[in-house]
C-alpha cells in the first residue's frame, strides 16, 4: 500500500486516539511534518474530497494552493524564459499566461480523469474508451500547443512535488 492509500485510509479512521495500540494518525502526522507545498497538495487532493467527492472540501486550502502554485509557475516561467518581457504589455501577457497555466495545470492534476469513461479507460462493450484511447486520463485542453506543453510540464512538476512529499513522509512514518 502506497503512502497516498495509507493517507486516504487514515482519513476514514473511526478511532483518532494516538497511543500504543492506535496508530491511525501516524500517516496524517507524517504528511504534515514532511512540510513544503507537498503537505498542502496532499490535503487538497486527498483530504478535501477531490478524490472521492463525498463533500465539498475546504475551499480555503484550494485557494491557498492556487495562490502558491500561481507564484511558483510564474517563477518557473521567468526562470525558463517562456516569453520575453521587454515591455509592460509583454509582462502583463506573461503574467496572464502564468496564471492560465497555473490554473489549468492544477485543475488537471487534481482531476485529470477522462469524463466519458470515468477514468477506467473502458467504454461500452468492454472496448477501449475512444476519448482517452484507453488510458483513463483526459487530454489537456487549451487554445494552443505552446500553452498545452507548459500545462503538461507543470502537471508533471505537481506530480513530482507530490511524489517527493510522499517519499519524505514515508521516511518519517518509518522512523516511528
Amino acid at each position: 500500500m502506497g503512502f497516498a492509500e495509507k493517507f486516504i485510509a487514515s482519513l476514514g479512521s473511526r478511532d483518532l486516539r494516538d497511543d500504543a495500540f492506535h496508530h491511525d494518525l501516524d500517516v496524517i502526522a507524517a504528511a504534515a511534518l514532511a512540510g513544503d507545498i507537498g503537505a498542502l497538495l496532499c490535503r487538497v487532493k486527498y483530504a478535501d474530497g477531490t478524490v472521492n467527492r463525498l463533500f465539498e472540501g475546504n475551499a480555503g486550502n484550494l485557494a491557498q494552493l492556487l495562490r502558491i502554485w500561481t507564484c511558483k509557475v510564474g517563477e518557473k516561467g521567468r526562470a525558463r524564459r517562456w516569453v520575453k518581457t521587454n515591455t509592460a504589455w509583454d509582462a502583463q501577457a506573461a503574467n496572464t499566461l502564468y496564471r492560465r497555466v497555473a490554473e489549468a495545470s492544477l485543475a488537471h492534476w487534481l482531476d485529470g480523469k477522462c469524463k466519458p469513461c470515468g477514468g477506467t479507460g473502458v467504454a461500452a462493450r468492454h472496448a477501449a474508451c475512444p476519448a482517452c484511447a484507453g488510458s483513463g486520463n483526459a487530454a489537456v485542453t487549451c487554445s494552443g500547443g505552446f500553452e498545452r506543453e507548459k500545462i503538461k510540464d507543470m502537471v508533471s512538476e505537481l506530480e513530482n512535488l507530490m511524489q517527493s512529499h510522499h517519499a519524505r513522509a514515508a521516511r518519517l512514518l518509518g522512523r516511528r
